[in-house]
């Protein structure tokens, strides 16, 4: 009997070797004096990503992304835009276009004339002009706010008119410095499907700065998280949460329990820890190739913590503590709570609220167990 042909999985361009990266920094440090702002980056940034650097005050991002500009030159290392190297090539020259955080709109234009200003500087006949500014100012629906000026939108129409004055001239790759930072969270929640649209349907190459978690995890196909002038972790939005590669990480991402304890056992399919801190042992359902008797931290995340009066039918002891309900937070769709347990340690566990109810099933000065499944845990050497 013949067999199926089965579908071949795609990979994505970060997945596969052979695949040409568009953007390349290669060993890049930028120092200003005795301050290094970027450590020795390395990173590839593929064609059609919307990539993010995210990172706190002072982690180098914004200064990686104006070397990518132009607009600062590397102390050391290289960089390549769709494999050219752009030592000496200054801003105007580049493939590339910058969307500032301030926006930087000429107050005295109208929207349609702040958008054409890049086309007209470059000497574009005015037929060609008009046509590229229409299709731009309807593909971030301003169309019918050609005519006014910025001072006369609100602050999400004047982010997409400098949106559009960025986007109209077609570059190869568009850096964009915390451009949402000016919005309301509402409004900037919708604006990150937008952007998100947008760039899959103009197929260019995104990459944004942003001190967001949030905000990179809903946008990005991609993550460069930023510590201290290096990368500390570049992955998927979901490899950087499930998958952290050092407490840095884990704490960044997010809300984290991180518990220390002692490898005890580390086999193929478990690794198990003493944790005093956790007031129990901590079993995760895969190795963890670390030497026994070495010292970890595992993390777990609030929202895979659950909470009860009485201890599970199945409990083992094991990823199974108990402590005291000291605060709760009702947050609407969930609620967080915050348990002391008998070794001082804070827990916390998000709760989704399933079911419309005013009394809670477990309140403040409960004693509860919290407990957790093997695969929640991830251990952490650095």
């Amino acid at each position: 009997m013949a067999q199926p042909i089965r579908k071949p999985t795609r990979l994505e361009p970060w997945q596969d070797p052979a695949a040409v990266p568009y953007v390349r920094i290669e060993r890049v440090t930028k120092r200003f004096g005795d301050f290094l702002a970027v450590d020795d980056v390395t990173l590839n940034i593929h064609r059609g990503e919307f990539f993010a650097l995210l990172g706190g005050s002072g982690s180098g991002k914004t200064t990686l992304l104006r070397m990518l500009a132009g607009f600062e030159q590397p102390s050391e290392g290289r960089i390549f835009i769709d494999g050219v190297d752009m030592a000496g090539i200054p801003p105007y020259e580049r493939p590339v276009n910058m969307m500032f955080q301030s926006y930087a709109l000429f107050p005295h234009m109208s929207v349609e004339q702040n958008v054409a200003f890049g086309l007209k500087q470059d000497g574009l006949p005015r037929a060609e002009v008009r046509t590229r500014v229409a299709e731009m100012l309807e593909m971030v629906q301003l169309g019918a706010f050609a005519k006014r000026r910025p001072h006369q939108l609100s602050g999400g129409q004047r982010q997409r008119v400098a949106l559009a004055r960025s986007l109209v001239k077609r570059p190869k790759l568009l850096l964009l410095d915390e451009p949402l930072g000016a919005l309301d969270k509402r409004l900037r929640e919708q604006t990150q499907f937008e952007l998100m649209n947008i760039q899959d349907k103009l197929g260019v190459t995104f990459v944004v700065v942003t001190h967001d978690q949030e905000e990179a995890m809903t946008m990005a196909c991609r993550i460069a998280v930023m510590n201290q002038g290096t990368i500390a972790q570049v992955g998927t939005p979901t490899e950087i949460y499930e998958y952290p590669n050092s407490a840095f990480v884990a704490q960044f991402i997010g809300s984290v329990n991180m518990f220390e304890g002692i490898v005890a056992e580390d086999e193929a399919d478990h690794v198990l820890i003493r944790s005093e801190q956790a007031g129990c042992d901590l079993y995760i359902n895969h190795g963890a190739a670390v030497p026994l008797g070495s010292s970890v931290r595992v993390a777990v995340r609030p929202e895979k913590m659950a909470l009860s009066k009485e201890p599970p039918p199945d409990a083992t002891g094991r990823n199974l503590t108990r402590g005291v309900v000291r605060e709760i937070a009702y947050l609407g769709d969930v609620s967080i709570y915050l348990v002391e347990l008998a070794t001082g340690a804070v827990v916390r566990a998000t709760i989704p609220n399933v079911t419309r109810r005013t009394d809670l099933p477990i309140t403040w000065d409960d004693e509860v167990y919290v407990t957790w499944r093997p695969f929640a845990g991830v251990v952490l050497t650095q």
